[in-house]
């Protein structure tokens, strides 16, 4: 199957968090991206799903202006994605995220919020922090003392004090245990009630099939499926969405 398949909504420009149109990058000749077009709705929960090197972190780069795209257009809530207006309104954590080894995680906090324009607030901090399961005592660390786990809480809290409309999250699942990955579950539901707009990777189909309500199947750089993970696994009368996005890919 070689053919993208999706469930076709009316959706109006201004209820639209983001827009890929016709994406397209290239490096050394070889194509990461084709003719790449999504549509993500405000207040929208949206998973991107693929095999590695299949094209996800490419599109976030091009999305956040990072790298060119060769083709196509981007829109963030409207608004170019060129256009530094749009990216205000974003909070993002890379999959491979690195704060600064020699700042403590007050610094952090505290330098990121400065760049994302939100206040600093040792309370909200606090709350943040216990919701993640971190303990109060990383503040005053330095992060080349954090574990893989505590960087990924750290990076997390940063995104969530920022107070963005949307979070683009790359991977936000990696490194955590379980009973982390079940709070941090609770904090993107919370983010969800609030009407805010999450679009992320994840290599997690149980994940994505628990907390999205539509995703997204990328591979070799081309959309193949974008609807509801309910719709992925009744498209192809699988038994769960791992059997329905190997059918999707042609594995």
């Amino acid at each position: 199957m070689t053919g993208v398949q999706t469930c076709a909504l009316p959706i109006y420009m201004n209820d639209l968090a983001l827009r890929f149109s016709g994406v397209g990058k290239t490096y050394a000749g070889v194509a990461a991206l084709s003719g790449f077009s999504l549509e993500v709705r405000r207040g929208e929960f949206f998973g991107l799903v693929g095999v590695n090197g299949a094209g996800k972190t490419t599109l976030i780069k091009c999305l956040l202006d990072f790298c060119d795209a060769d083709a196509g257009a981007i829109e963030i809530f409207s608004t170019p994605h060129r256009m530094t207006a749009a990216r205000a309104r974003v909070a993002f954590l890379p999959e491979r995220f690195n704060p600064p080894f020699y700042l403590t995680g007050r610094d952090f906090l505290q330098y990121m919020l400065r760049l994302y324009r939100a206040a600093y607030d040792e309370a909200g901090v606090a709350r943040v922090f216990a919701a993640l399961d971190l303990e109060p005592s990383a503040l005053d660390r330095p992060a080349r003392t954090y574990s893989k786990g505590m960087t990924q809480k750290l990076g997390l809290a940063a995104c969530l004090l920022s107070g963005k409309d949307l979070y683009v999250l790359d991977e936000p699942t990696g490194g955590l245990d379980p009973k982390a990955r079940a709070l941090l579950k609770s904090e993107l539901a919370a983010l969800k009630r609030s009407g805010r707009t999450v679009f992320l990777t994840s290599h997690a189909l149980a994940d994505v099939a628990e907390m999205c309500d539509r995703m997204a199947v990328l591979h070799a750089g081309r959309l193949r499926f974008a609807g509801t993970p309910r719709e992925l696994t009744g498209r192809f009368g699988a038994r769960d969405l791992e059997q329905a996005f190997l059918s999707c890919i042609g594995g």
